[in-house]
């Protein structure tokens, strides 16, 4: 697999992940556009992730049954559209459905990964899917601090003008570079959406990583969510860019997506699955501790998202393992899973903070890792009479 094809993918990836976290930082001035609370802006992040969720469940699984070249430049194009009406939005009601058509259509990310996967030589394929997922979750990161910098510059409008750009001139490339890729099955299209389901009935391991991700991602989506509402208020007065800075630190956890494949094809996933559990769950203590200085808060980001990235590539080289034909709809299964405990995690931290201010949601992120790691020794038991291959 050539290097500059991953690095395409990884940046790709990047690209369109990202549309699911641009309004994170922006929900304050959105708060004041549209005259909306706080629980109700924090549904806009809610309804990108339900729509991804959507995507998910119902866009993904077409990556075994189409032609995957075909069906990114469609989604993209879908993605542009959707994004252009998200700019011009003259309320607040229709930035909600521009932001769910181009969440469900931004799973161009989730047919990149596999199709990187399916690419990659057995013995490499943790390393190649930690690289093409370290592009991912940097996009993740950074989307925040773009977001935040292009808002206080021209507006938050321009934000999504200028990822509909983006969007197309990716459409564009990746139709010339990536190569085209047979169907893994010719099965009629209710037929993949149905033996989805029982890829999860008949793989215990697609489930179980599924929900510990979940956990993960909802402490994750509370933090990040939130976060911009303890920056901007009368502890700290950050301005748009400030918060926006402030988000690069957490880009620092994107260092160990690969550190984390090294560890997947190493066969240690179960164990350092546990230890990404209890190093989040150490960071909401932390962030709820040193709620009154910054530099704790940075610390506490930097943690979290070091934690959320290993237990995702981990997750993913499991669930890849599971079917070699049907990664498309495996991948499919395990993000919906996970994406609605982030749609629950965003939700609940708005609801969290109104309540009970940066104290509730860092008690909430701080329980979800520790349910998370509750459940994973029920696994370290039935694990210890069989060798550390990582499918559960």
């Amino acid at each position: 697999m050539p290097g500059w094809l991953v690095v395409l993918l990884a940046v790709a990836s990047g690209m369109t992940v990202a549309n699911l976290y641009y309004a994170q930082p922006l929900l304050s001035s959105l708060r004041d556009v549209f005259h909306i609370s706080t629980a109700t802006a924090g549904t806009l992040i809610t309804l990108t992730q339900v729509g991804y969720v959507i995507g998910m469940v119902f866009l993904v699984p077409l990556g075994d049954r189409l032609e995957k070249r075909g069906l990114i430049t469609v989604l993209l194009t879908v993605t542009t559209l959707a994004l252009v009406a998200a700019g011009l939005a003259t309320g607040f009601p229709m930035l909600l459905a521009a932001s769910l058509i181009s969440g469900a259509t931004s799973v161009v990310a989730q047919i990149l990964v596999p199709f990187a996967a399916s690419l990659a030589p057995d013995h490499v394929r943790g390393r190649i899917v930690g690289r093409v997922m370290s592009g991912l979750l940097t996009g993740i990161l950074l989307s925040r601090t773009l977001s935040s910098l292009v808002s206080d510059v021209a507006g938050w409008r321009v934000v999504y003008l200028g990822s509909a750009v983006l969007m197309a001139l990716l459409a564009v490339a990746l139709r010339a570079a990536l190569p085209k890729h047979a169907p893994t099955t010719t099965v009629p299209y209710h037929h993949v959406l149905r033996s989805t389901a029982a890829l999860v009935r008949r793989h215990p391991a697609l489930l179980r990583r599924g929900l510990y991700q979940a956990a993960m991602f909802g402490a994750f989506s509370a933090f990040w969510t939130t976060v911009s509402y303890v920056l901007t208020g009368p502890r700290f007065h950050y301005s748009p860019i400030g918060v926006g800075i402030f988000a690069l630190v957490g880009a620092a956890g994107a260092a160990i997506a690969p550190l984390a494949g090294h560890w997947a094809d190493h066969g240690l996933t179960r164990r350092m699955t546990g230890a990404a559990f209890a190093a989040a769950a150490l960071a909401f203590a932390l962030a709820g501790f040193g709620g009154h200085s910054v530099v704790l808060i940075a610390l506490a980001a930097i943690l979290i998202d070091m934690a959320v990235q290993t237990t995702l590539i981990l997750g993913q080289h499991t669930v890849y393992q599971l079917d070699a034909g049907a990664r498309a709809r495996l991948n499919s299964a395990f993000i919906a899973t996970f994406f609605l405990g982030g749609a629950l995690g965003s939700q609940l931290g708005s609801i969290a903070y109104r309540a009970g201010g940066w104290g509730a949601v860092s008690a909430l992120g701080t329980a979800l890792p520790v349910l998370a790691l509750l459940y994973w020794t029920t696994e370290h038991r039935r694990a210890r009479r069989t060798p550390d291959h990582g499918a559960e």
